[in-house]
């Protein structure tokens, strides 16, 4: 019994532990004093107010020992209670230390909630994290990723974890189980078809470790984007086809890669997104929608029925309740 609360004692953080030597001290010679000189110590209170002053080296001298057994007991205190005081300080700085050291090389656990995960490091992840930033500086990010020494955000609320993404341990010390999102981008060092491939092993070491999570997932080859589905992922992003998209839209449209990017750019106001029908639209027509909607500056380009998209259909195209509508809004 004894043996199993010693060892228990032994695993406490370093600091716990002086710090319950420091009162431990503190309070016996406290006590002591009272015994030894009790007209100049005549409460126990008392005595282990001189104890805090004497280890803490103030010395208000309001209070002190006269007789030799006394001094010699401060004596004591002194050299004891002193010297683990700094001790106890040192330790908090070494820790310290050590806490900042870890976040920034990427050791350190993550412990919040709520928090959006970002995979892999390259220019696409640090266009997301400067524009979540940029929208929301409170938001908590973790950043997931191998190939960094240190964090590249050390000032922000930018959480930095070093290892592969595919590892449940690093998973788990990003915190992946109490995370709304993760965002997991293809690795800018492999091949396309290498790429892939680990994007989908990371998508399934995230599922089978959280599999409510909604996960968007990078795909540079058209013919994985069924096997990333299959994996799990919760939304695909084919980076080459929308780029593809945008090249020939530039070809045909001049200018039209600046608009395109200027209504996905949430900085710059305008940008697209789904919003949810209403009971008072339900049975109305796509005419008579948009209608209401211009009055909030926000402009109906289509909607999403199931797996579906629907642009720019007709005017009397009827709008039902489980629809969701594709807007440009401010």
């Amino acid at each position: 019994m004894l043996q199993n609360v010693y060892f228990r004692i032994l695993r406490w953080p370093i600091i716990i532990k002086l710090l319950l030597l420091i009162f431990g001290l503190i309070i016996s010679f406290g006590i002591a004093i009272h015994y030894v000189e009790p007209k100049q110590f005549p409460t126990i209170f008392t005595g282990i107010w001189w104890a805090v002053i004497t280890t803490a080296t103030v010395g208000y001298g309001d209070v002190y020992p006269i007789t030799v057994k006394g001094r010699i007991l401060g004596i004591f205190l002194v050299l004891t209670g002193a010297g683990v005081v700094s001790a106890y300080f040192a330790s908090i700085a070494a820790s310290t230390i050590r806490i900042q050291n870890a976040a920034v090389k990427g050791t350190k656990m993550f412990t919040g909630r709520n928090h959006i995960i970002v995979v892999g490091w390259n220019g696409r992840s640090k266009n997301v994290i400067d524009q979540w930033l940029d929208l929301d500086k409170n938001q908590a990010i973790v950043l997931i990723d191998d190939t960094l020494d240190r964090n590249p955000y050390p000032t922000h609320q930018v959480h930095f974890v070093k290892g592969k993404a595919s590892v449940d341990e690093t998973l788990y010390r990003a915190g992946l189980k109490s995370a709304k999102y993760i965002l997991i981008t293809a690795d800018q060092n492999e091949n396309e078809s290498h790429a892939d491939m680990g994007s989908i092993l990371i998508l399934l070491a995230v599922k089978g470790f959280h599999p409510d999570i909604y996960c968007v997932v990078e795909i540079l080859m058209n013919e994985n984007v069924i096997n990333a589905k299959r994996a799990g992922a919760d939304e695909v992003i084919q980076t080459n086809a929308q780029s593809s998209y945008i090249m020939i839209n530039s070809l045909l449209s001049h200018g039209m890669s600046d608009t395109i990017l200027m209504m996905l750019d949430h900085i710059k106001g305008n940008h697209l997104k789904y919003i949810p029908m209403t009971e008072r639209w339900n049975g109305k027509y796509f005419e008579e929608i948009s209608t209401f909607l211009k009055e909030e500056r926000k402009l109906l380009i289509g909607l999403k029925r199931g797996d579906q998209t629907i642009i720019n259909p007709p005017s009397h195209f009827q709008i039902l309740t489980s629809d969701q509508l594709l807007v440009i809004a401010n």
